[in-house]
């Protein structure tokens, strides 16, 4: 009696590269501001006012998500009347 097997299927592994990642195109060169919006920004700085692509604290303090009421402190006394 013989045995009949068929012999062991070979697997292949068969490697594919990952995808290259996009290379984004290159930015277009920055022309220079002309000079009466060179003013315009100088004297806006000067005054202080906000600027455009400019980091403004006061623009974050408004935008800051609400914390709600915790944020305030009740008085330590349980009778709740300040003394």
């Amino acid at each position: 009696m013989t045995a009949t097997q068929s012999a062991p299927a070979r697997r292949r592994r068969i490697l594919v590269p990952a995808p290259a990642e996009s290379v984004p195109p290159p930015a277009p060169p920055q022309l220079p501001d002309p000079p009466l919006y060179r003013d315009l920004v100088r004297t806006w700085a000067d005054r202080g006012r906000t600027l455009p692509g400019r980091h403004d604290p006061e623009w974050v303090r408004l935008a800051a998500p609400f914390l709600g009421l915790g944020q305030f402190s009740g008085s330590r006394d349980p009778r709740r009347d300040g003394r």
